[in-house]
């Protein structure tokens, strides 16, 4: 292999080796090819010829608490599509991850993609009901003592939320960090504070008194959440059967809610 490549792969000294740098850069890219051959093995076995698969991709959080629940009537609706769900904390190439559908936080601006608007994102604060004590809550900034949880994908989130109401805290960045909406409302369900996060997806929590609101003013969104598929792929079937129910099942909540 050495000589194929005309470059050393190992480092031989005495009776040991080592790989080289060049040896360790292949080996990266040789594990990368064999993941996607064992990737494209296991998707051949569940191949099945009377479904489509419809693979989409979107954050975990929003996966979890929103769209998982919600797909089951799409599934229910057409048990002949396939759903092959993703994650996926950053935009992406759509076509370079054979994803058909794509769930993305933003302005719905990225390139060569059509996007559907879903609903902001606005943002409110949850803690567990016990977290406060007999403590009474009159201005924002007094929520910075019971404990800050940050989120990695919004470093700036708690520092807004104080600037807007004219209440800024000086060490608003200042707490435990993680990496997910859903690791955020975990760590508030556990008591290590109070977590700023997506109003939809504490809402469960919420309704179920696992979690209250200590403070109420809602942060208004920077972005929305979209959801976005490629121009060409427009009129494939499984594509345009689920933009259309998602469409629709939109415009009936937005109807509930005027009701």
């Amino acid at each position: 292999l050495e000589d194929n490549l005309q470059t050393p792969l190992f480092r031989r000294l005495r009776k040991r080796l080592s790989l080289s740098p060049a040896g360790q850069l292949y080996l990266e890219q040789a594990r990368k090819i064999l993941l996607h051959i064992e990737q494209s093995t296991l998707q051949m076995l569940s191949y099945d010829h009377e479904r489509e698969v419809l693979s989409i991709a979107a954050h975990p959080s929003l996966g979890a608490h929103w769209l998982i629940p919600l797909l089951k009537h799409f599934h229910d609706l057409h048990p002949h599509i396939q759903i092959d769900m993703h994650d996926s904390l950053q935009p992406f190439s759509l076509a370079q991850k054979n994803i058909d559908v794509a769930f993305l936080f933003g302005h719905g601006n990225w390139e060569n993609l059509e996007c559907v608007k879903l609903f902001e994102e606005g943002m409110i604060p949850v803690c567990q009901p016990g977290l406060l004590g007999k403590k009474t809550i009159r201005h924002a900034s007094q929520l910075a003592g019971f404990g800050l949880i940050q989120c990695h994908s919004r470093p700036n989130a708690w520092e807004r939320y104080f600037s807007d109401q004219n209440d800024p805290v000086e060490h608003s960045y200042h707490g435990p960090r993680f990496a997910t909406w859903s690791a955020c409302i975990q760590a508030a369900l556990a008591g290590y504070g109070i977590a700023l996060v997506p109003k939809f997806l504490a809402a469960d929590a919420l309704q179920q008194q696992l979690l209250v609101c200590p403070w109420e003013y809602e942060l208004p969104s920077l972005g929305a959440y979209y959801v976005a598929y490629e121009a060409h792929t427009a009129d494939e079937p499984r594509i345009r059967q689920l933009i259309q129910w998602l469409t629709q099942h939109l415009e009936l909540e937005d109807q509930e809610k005027k009701e």
